[in-house]
């Protein structure tokens, strides 16, 4: 009796021990604190925007909203499948989560078609033009329930870097998907620009992945350079077919994202994924504790110039070292 007497004692002890504890187990949340759930959605894996997603995380935990903590955050990817983006939208709709972010043109379109209706926040990233994609009123106004950080460039300084690397060049290629709002508008104000530097443009576009090489080679013997927008067919999954075909045809290609430039093209002006994703969280942030979405304006990414000089080289072509020492991004092998 004595030792089943030490054995319940024990056990009792045990219990009110781990009970105690709990508050400070990784993971665990002290009863009554509220646990705020976070929703995640990025159109593919791509280093760009694994970036994003992370700066978001970083920036939240900075402002108190921490994984494991106080914070769930439940992170969706659609892998290219506007599809599986639908079904993400959704199921995310039907968490009823404090705040969901959206990452890219495509999954932000989607995730607020199927937020109509709620009051669910919901921040984009890493989206090229909000107000053509219908996300925003302006570029000074948030909607109802919507806000969020544009990867957004001016296209002069994209073509004055380019002719700084190949000042004589005079056709300049560009490969996309034209049923990508993000990518079929900055198309289009090349093609406005191109002509104030002498440039003549030609495009190829692909309707999807499978698409892209047969694109990039429609470009060879047509043009003395690429230049590939933020699009998440040609610059993301895509993104090696483009790079194989101007290595084989030493066809210079550029591009308009680090982690796009970082696989192997020349260069380009670029906006600073991380930063994105940090001013994102941020946003969520100041939403969850209490600030108005309408009150938060969309906002635009910095730029910054990055050049790839053994990916130029692969290209049949050398940086200028002018530019390299100009540059503020140099990538090494």
């Amino acid at each position: 009796m004595k030792k089943k007497g030490l054995l319940v004692l024990s056990v009792c002890l045990g219990i009110a021990l781990v009970l105690t504890a709990l508050p400070f187990m990784t993971g665990c949340v002290p009863a009554g604190e509220k646990v705020y759930t976070v929703c995640i959605t990025q159109i593919a894996t791509h280093p760009d925007l694994d970036a994003n997603c992370q700066g978001i995380i970083d920036a939240m935990a900075e402002e108190g909203f921490v994984e494991g903590e106080n914070t769930e955050f439940i992170i969706q990817n659609a892998e290219g499948d506007m599809t599986v983006a639908a079904s993400i939208a959704d199921y995310f709709v039907s968490l009823k989560p404090d705040i969901i972010h959206a990452i890219t043109t495509p999954s932000a379109q989607t995730l607020v078609a199927a937020a109509e209706g709620t009051d669910i926040p919901i921040i984009f990233s890493s989206v090229t033009d909000p107000v053509s994609a219908g996300l925003v009123p302006s570029w000074t106004e948030a909607a109802p329930q919507v806000t969020g950080v544009a990867d957004w460039f001016e296209m002069p300084p994209q073509v004055e870097f380019l002719l700084e690397v190949l000042p004589d060049i005079e056709v300049l290629g560009i490969a996309y998907n034209p049923g990508e709002v993000n990518a079929a508008v900055q198309a289009e104000i090349l093609n406005e620009v191109a002509p104030g530097y002498g440039l003549t443009i030609v495009e190829a576009t692909a309707a999807s992945t499978a698409d892209v090489y047969a694109a990039g080679m429609s470009l060879v013997g047509r043009c003395d350079a690429v230049w590939i927008p933020t699009c998440n067919t040609v610059g993301g999954v895509g993104i090696e077919s483009i790079i194989k075909v101007c290595e084989e045809h030493k066809l210079p290609v550029f591009g308009s994202a680090v982690g796009m430039i970082k696989t192997g093209l020349v260069g380009g002006c670029s906006c600073d994924y991380y930063w994105i994703g940090q001013q994102a969280g941020y946003m969520a942030a100041r939403i969850l504790k209490g600030e108005s979405i309408a009150d938060i304006p969309p906002i635009k990414s910095a730029v910054s110039t990055v050049v790839y000089p053994a990916a130029a080289e692969r290209m049949g072509i050398t940086i200028p070292q002018a530019v390299i020492d100009a540059v503020d991004i140099v990538v090494e092998e």
